[in-house]
């Protein structure tokens, strides 16, 4: 049994409590939160988890082998960097950090002192993306060529970060994960439309040296709620629909094939109209795939699948894209 604490019981905190609680192999001793209201509700919850007001009385607990951390995102090194070094596995909510130097200082502190650390990219344990993972891996759509994001809705604004470190984080971890390409650049625009100065709507574009193009819209301040991403394959179409309650991946079997008129001068578009198939995916809560992965990662000393390369990964294309918003849409190069 591993005994963890978790940081923070605000929104996502009780998401993620939940399956560490459910999870066998985990007995949650502590959860910490500064707000009185949010300790009494974990009280009423879980009457046998102590609940504590301080990070730091999770942190320097030597009783406690791994600490998830689910507090706001300015926290999130100096949690994960302190949990590190008193020798505690380690979970952190999306995005790893603040910065791809931070991200770096908690990598190269966890491969020197032999602990898991791991980021919470729910989506990449969701059973849409593994099956879209199995059918890309497969071959089945052939070569990507692009990937058009849309997560928007009305709220939540966060304090302390952007709308692309809130949202878009989702969608770049997918994409990398469905892909092994990384983006050469990436350019995006953003406004804020509230005093803190924090953009509440945003478009990404990435591009790729292989010629495949990723475009995601975020946005706090949509009357409709829409998570929905469409992949381009050269021989099939994939549309992920998260709001679906069951029908959340169709393959449609639709493209084109160009062929020139040289004596024209013209393009000859030939266009591909085939069966649509709805695969079967498990319904499994992917926040139960994400707690078991960190157990089996602790437990057997491997690599878990939303890893520290995946975290670094993120906050390095999202601080390109903040670079990029604050200066105009200029396309920044990612080395």
């Amino acid at each position: 049994m591993i005994n963890v604490g978790i940081i923070g019981y605000g929104y996502w905190g009780p998401n993620i409590t939940r399956n560490f609680v459910s999870h066998p192999g985990f007995q949650v001793l502590k959860v910490a939160d500064n707000r009185p209201e949010r300790r009494e509700k974990l009280k009423s919850l879980y009457p046998h988890i102590e609940a504590v007001a301080t990070a730091e009385e999770i942190l320097h607990d030597p009783g406690i082998q791994a600490v998830a951390i689910v507090s706001p995102v300015f926290t999130h090194y100096q949690f994960a960097r302190e949990a590190l070094k008193a020798g505690k596995h380690v979970m952190v909510e999306k995005p790893m950090s603040r910065s791809s130097m931070e991200a770096l200082d908690l990598i190269n502190l966890a491969q020197s002192l032999g602990k898991v650390l791991m980021v919470d990219h729910t989506f990449l344990y969701t059973g849409s993306v593994e099956k879209i993972k199995e059918l890309v891996d497969a071959g089945e759509i052939g070569k990507i060529d692009y990937f058009d994001a849309t997560r928007i809705n009305l709220g939540l604004f966060q304090p302390d970060v952007n709308v692309i470190w809130d949202l878009a984080a989702h969608d770049l971890s997918v994409i990398n994960y469905l892909t092994q390409e990384r983006p050469r650049s990436v350019q995006a625009i953003g406004k804020a439309h509230t005093s803190s100065g924090q953009e509440n709507i945003a478009y990404l574009i990435l591009h790729y040296e292989s010629g495949m193009i990723a475009h995601i819209n975020v946005s706090w301040v949509s009357p409709v709620k829409v998570r929905q991403m469409l992949i381009g394959g050269t021989r099939k179409m994939i549309v992920f629909n998260d709001i679906e309650p069951t029908e959340k991946v169709k393959i449609y079997d639709k493209g084109f094939s160009v062929k020139s008129d040289e004596d024209k001068d013209k393009l000859l578009i030939d266009y591909r109209h085939g069966d649509v198939y709805i695969p079967k995916v498990h319904m499994r809560e992917a926040l139960a795939g994400m707690v078991d992965d960190f157990y089996q990662s602790i437990k057997s000393d491997k690599e878990p699948r939303s890893d520290y390369h995946s975290g670094l990964e993120v906050v390095r294309i999202l601080e390109a894209a903040e670079l990029s918003i604050k200066e105009n849409g200029r396309e920044v190069k990612l080395n």
